[in-house]
């Protein structure tokens, strides 16, 4: 007997981690939360919310640990599976994400933007294995929307276009 070894579906990936994930969240001004073009979806800037609600507040550096961080990043990248998948009408249209950017709210000194932003890097590879490693940038800035401490946005490459 041959053993498949191609990675489960991204929904059941989330299931073995224990995610559900959340209704996606409706933008915050005037932007669409996720554009495709042909086989390309740009997935709008999310943050580390829970229901509505910012689960993370501060600054990197300040009120926030690099490790409180990486979990703050890790939200962030489940509500861009969720953007996906009210976009896409499921993760199974997702050839590979391509990149993701990472912002990092923290003070001049903080240094650790890199582990902050595996915590997005890291569930994105479990769930989508290979196809889920990407290029990242992830850098601090001084401000983020509602005093959340990351935002992470990503373009993905589609299996077809829509």
């Amino acid at each position: 007997m041959t053993q498949d070894s191609s990675p489960p579906s991204p929904e059941l990936a989330l299931a073995a981690l224990g995610i559900e994930l959340p209704r996606a969240a409706a933008p915050l001004a005037a932007y669409l939360p996720v554009r495709v073009s042909g086989r390309t979806a740009f997935v709008s800037g999310q943050g580390p919310t829970r229901d509505g609600r910012a689960v993370f507040l501060g600054l990197l550096g300040r009120d926030l640990t690099a490790d409180q961080g990486h979990d703050a990043a890790r939200l962030a990248a489940v509500n861009i599976l969720a953007a996906l998948r009210a976009a896409l009408g499921g993760l199974d249209k997702v050839a590979q994400f391509d990149r993701l950017a990472v912002m990092v709210a923290s003070t001049p000194d903080f240094t650790e933007h890199p582990r902050v932003a595996n915590g997005a890097s890291e569930l994105i590879a479990a769930v989508f294995g290979e196809a889920g490693r990407h290029a990242r940038v992830a850098y601090g800035v001084a401000a983020l929307p509602l005093g959340w401490p990351v935002e992470v946005e990503a373009q993905v490459t589609l299996t077809e276009s829509p």
